[in-house]
């Protein structure tokens, strides 16, 4: 499967190439292995659906509007408040869900029930959900995004933690949260009954959470899902390129953890802020899905950590959506979305005990 996921991504690449250098001059290349191209029209993926081709420029006229990532961040949380609250209520008239609130463990979550009940088989299942946001948004509507299409397919129950957030706490707030929650829901679950998963911010969390876990001696959780962002920082081909196809230019700096006020005083090098630094911890994480698009930013670095994953001994399962931007899934009208949910479930339900 990780062969296949990895042919195709070549194969896109070299297709983009050869019709960009069919079009314009040949490029620069300077010794350290740097490309300079002429501009280029790079079409929509012909291989990702037909609503996936209409809905993508309404996706980014939309994140056109996000505010600046160093602006006020009441009118960050206020925009995507906005966006994710209307995600969640299409999410519901497809995917019928109870909602209500606890706190667990002195934490905040939001608690996501199928409307029809939790299937027998997953009783004693239980999933968790750390929501993305960089860090600093995303909780309750963020979190029901990710939570109820998983919930209401899966017949299981979804906990979303409403972790701390910059820049109000820092690094290890999250960890703190998360392994709090954890340390509750194993009096009333085992370990292989538990799976935790996040979409960005949420998908480094939850590699953050389980290198806290083995260092604490705490026991693993039967499976996690790290999508749209894993266990190494934000780097590679696709950091470059994703913003291109995303008609946003070349990044003049990358996004990296010094950026967001979350990470301020931490260090690049420590493993339980990137898990990929130390093959040690990550021998002992448990199955991990990895989801990722090809015109995600994070893809080189998501294809990055399954790497890192395997060679360490960890069993792990990459799906590469062609076409698929950052955090696809989190609009559900799309069939790539409905894949990627049913590719979650059919994941944690194959490895999590019953």
């Amino acid at each position: 499967m990780r062969a296949l996921h990895r042919s195709i991504i070549a194969l896109c690449c070299s297709v983009i190439g050869a019709s960009a250098f069919a079009q314009n001059a040949s490029p620069g290349v300077t010794p350290d292995g740097t490309v300079t191209s002429p501009a280029v029209s790079v079409p929509y993926s012909s291989l990702a659906s037909p609503e996936a081709r209409a809905f993508f420029p309404k996706m980014l006229a939309a994140g056109s509007k996000a505010p600046p990532l160093n602006g006020p961040i009441a009118d960050s949380r206020a925009f995507y408040d906005r966006l994710n609250s209307d995600r969640a209520a299409r999410m519901e008239k497809i995917y019928p869900v109870k909602i209500h609130s606890e706190t667990i463990a002195g934490v905040g979550a939001d608690v996501v029930l199928p409307a029809q009940g939790v299937a027998p088989e997953n009783a004693h299942r239980v999933l968790v959900n750390l929501h993305g946001g960089a860090f600093l948004w995303g909780a309750h509507s963020g979190a029901l995004v990710e939570s109820i299409p998983i919930a209401s397919i899966g017949r299981i129950k979804v906990i979303s933690v409403d972790y701390r957030q910059g820049p109000e706490h820092t690094f290890p707030a999250a960890s703190d949260d998360v392994e709090a929650v954890y340390r509750a829901l194993l009096k009333q679950y085992k370990p292989e009954e538990i799976g935790i998963y996040g979409c960005s911010a949420g998908g480094f969390l939850t590699g953050e959470a389980v290198a806290r876990f083995i260092t604490d001696k705490v026991p693993v959780p039967g499976a996690i899902g790290t999508f749209c962002g894993s266990v190494v920082e934000l780097s590679g081909d696709s950091a470059y390129v994703a913003p291109i196809l995303n008609g946003q230019g070349v990044p003049a700096h990358l996004l990296g953890f010094a950026d967001l006020p979350y990470f301020h005083g931490a260090k690049a090098g420590d493993p339980l802020v990137f898990p990929g630094l130390s093959p040690a911890l990550l021998a002992k994480f448990p199955p991990t899905l990895l989801i990722t698009g090809t015109r995600d930013s994070t893809m080189s670095s998501v294809i990055a950590s399954q790497e890192l994953l395997d060679q360490a001994g960890a069993k792990t399962e990459l799906h590469v959506w062609e076409g698929m931007w950052h955090s696809f899934f989190s609009d559900p009208e799309l069939p790539e979305s409905k894949q990627a949910y049913q590719v979650i479930v059919n994941f944690f339900l194959r490895h999590l005990e019953h």
